[in-house]
């Protein structure tokens, strides 16, 4: 298994350490439930070194990437950054990733599990005056999420973060060491991610831990990432989205720019479109806390099996079972009252407005 910068940190605090995505990363410290609620409650560190991190340079970069990409590249500003997704051309979704426009280069962040596929993929289909570099070895990230990361991070940098609007980044230097500061985030909270050489990766995590003391911050793992993202409803690719779902079915019709130049798979969603979604991806409430594991049965009021959870977890702000699932179009409106089969018993359950958290603040 690869390692981060930052595994002998989490070792050092007892982390426990499993393998994800060909990294060995920790997935919690001591409770995932407890995790979860330090972030909603103050803040949170997060070490996510494993995700990709490819670079785009060349005079044709933009044009390029708006075409491997469903979103509009050619209308970002520099020091924006972009959600967006690759589709094949039968319209299913090769991965999700972040995209970042900088003067001279574009940075596309993708996720760990498809490091290699997506190079190969985006490799393929280069044209025109376009050099692409993996700085996925060489860069490391970590995520400050919490609604007190701004008050932490300010003390160790120079940079106004107060300046860096939501999906915009700034360059500049956190405890001494140079890193690109974005204000993105996958926890449905106010936070910061840091990309910085490795060599900075340990100093810099422990100045925010220490900085943090005063707010009880705590490293988060993997686990408390995964069920805080499922509780603002955003997609993890290979549970919510893979290459056999299109974007519109999976709610991601807000990034799908259907009326920008051709694109990978733009043929096929707009056919899509125009005929309609067969299915939707939605958002399930359980009555109770009983737990919905992905791949459980979503049944209808006669008990007919209608989809499958591809995200379920017990919500740890709301103390009842939350999932994400595809139903047909005609039984996925907000209220449909339905259950989910867990243990082969019918948990009752109704379809409900996302997120399912709704931050107060």
């Amino acid at each position: 298994m690869k390692t981060t910068a930052l595994t002998a940190e989490h070792e050092a605090l007892g982390a426990k350490l499993v393998e994800f995505a060909g990294y060995r990363m920790p997935i919690q410290y001591h409770s995932i439930r407890a995790e979860h609620l330090r972030v909603r409650s103050t803040v949170g560190l997060f070490d996510v070194s494993h995700m990709g991190e490819f670079i785009v340079r060349g005079a044709d970069r933009e044009k390029f990437v708006h075409h491997i990409t469903v979103n509009d590249v050619l209308s970002m500003r520099s020091g924006q950054a972009q959600y967006s997704c690759m589709c094949r051309p039968d319209g299913g979704i090769v991965d999700d990733l972040l995209i970042y426009k900088s003067d001279d280069h574009l940075m596309l962040v993708v996720n760990a599990a498809n490091l290699q596929k997506d190079w190969d993929w985006i490799s393929s289909h280069v044209s025109g005056d376009v050099q692409l570099t993996n700085r996925s070895d060489e860069i490391s990230l970590m995520a400050i999420q919490g609604r007190n990361a701004q008050d932490i991070l300010q003390t160790l940098t120079e940079t106004d973060l107060s300046a860096i609007p939501f999906y915009h980044f700034a360059e500049g230097r956190v405890a001494g060491h140079e890193a690109v500061i974005s204000r993105t985030g996958y926890t449905g909270e106010d936070g910061f991610e840091i990309y910085l050489p490795n060599d900075g990766a340990v100093p810099v995590w422990r100045a925010i831990l220490d900085a943090g003391k005063p707010y009880d911050i705590e490293p988060i793992g993997l686990g408390a990432r995964d069920s805080l993202r499922l509780e603002m409803k955003m997609c993890l690719y290979g549970n919510d989205i893979d290459d056999k779902t299109n974007p519109l079915e999976a709610g991601l019709g807000w990034i799908t720019k259907l009326d920008k130049s051709d694109f990978i798979g733009k043929d096929v969603l707009l056919k899509f479109r125009d005929a309609g979604v067969t299915r939707k991806l939605v958002a399930i409430e359980l009555a109770d806390s009983a737990f919905p594991r992905p791949g459980y049965p979503i049944l209808d009021l006669h008990g007919t099996e209608i989809g499958r959870v591809t995200s379920g977890t017990v919500s740890p702000s709301l103390n009842r079972g939350i999932a994400l699932g595809y139903v047909p179009v005609e039984q996925s409106a907000i209220g449909t009252t339905l259950s989910i089969s867990c243990h082969g018993k019918p948990a009752a359950a109704k379809i409900v407005k996302p997120p399912f958290y709704k931050r107060p603040y």
